[in-house]
This record gives C-alpha cells, structure tokens and sequence, in this order.
C-alpha cells in the first residue's frame, strides 16, 4: 500500500492505496462517494463519470496513485447542500432523470462541456454526452436539460456551485 493525497471536491484526503485501485473504488468504497456508480467497469457506459482538472473522464479507467496533484470532481461536488447546482435542477425540470443510475454521469458531462463552452449547439451536447448510456431515455429530455441549464447559466444562476 501507498499513502496518497486525492483532492476530491475541493478537499484533500489522504489514503493508503493499493497500485491497482481505480479512482471508481477509492471514491465509493474509500471515501464513501457513492454517486458515482459503477455500471460496466470497462471504461464503456459513463456511470462512473468525474471531473479531472476539467475534463469528464470515466472513473472506472484512472488509478488512483496517478491523480495526485489533480483536482477531481464528483456529482457530491456539484451544489451547496441548501440549493443543486443548475444543472442539476435542470435534469429534475426538464424529466431527465428516469431510473436516475446514469444521472450523475451525465451531469457531469454536461458541466464539463458548459464550463467550456457556456452556449452549446444541440449536436455539441450529444457529442459530449456520446461516452454516457442511458438505457432508460431517448436523450430528447437529457438534451433539453442541458440546454436549459446553459440558458439558466448564461442569466447567471449559477448558485449551488
């Protein structure tokens, strides 16, 4: 085991880490960040997506010893514990969240995307979200959430973090 320092949504936390434990694992079975799920573990579906140094990448494919230095966001980042964050409260405005398994995946994306690029196309918001599966959805109401939150973000309701 290795000691390492992860900087998880803002916070420093230090672990003793095994060299093959997966960012996925330290965050649900170490630091009790269940939001993020695991759905293939192959690096294929987007469950497990975070942000790292701004860029939504699967958890299930980074090893933890590698991110120190890093800073990583995840979907128990996102808010301030008294209002979600809008795009959260898009997903729940525009219905679209069904089974909800894929949701923090999806948000995620989406942040990374509007945190660049603040007034996307439609096609730019399904290249984003073309890495997360939904099994539940056709997209249309996923897509709209994440248009109205870029319109909500743009008016500049950007409480909840």
């Amino acid at each position: 085991m290795e000691e390492i320092v992860l900087n998880v949504n803002s916070r420093n936390y230090t672990i003793l880490s095994e060299k093959n434990w997966t960012l996925l694992y330290v965050l649900r079975e170490i630091l009790g960040l269940t939001g993020t799920k695991c759905g293939c573990g192959t690096n294929d579906c987007g469950a497990c997506r975070v942000i790292i140094d701004g860029e939504a990448v699967n958890s299930c494919a980074r090893l933890a010893w590698k991110l120190e230095g890093k800073s990583v966001i995840t979907i128990e980042g996102l808010g301030n514990g008294q209002k979600l964050h809008p795009i959260q409260q898009a997903f729940i405005d525009a219905g679209a969240v069904q089974c909800g398994f894929c949701t923090p995946g999806m948000i995620l994306s989406a942040k990374a995307l509007l945190d660049k690029n603040p007034e996307p196309l439609e096609d730019e918001i399904r290249t984003a979200l073309r890495d997360n599966l939904c099994r539940c959805t056709g997209y249309v109401r996923i897509v709209e959430a994440v248009k109205l939150a870029a319109g909500r973000m743009k008016e500049g309701d950007h409480e909840g973090g």
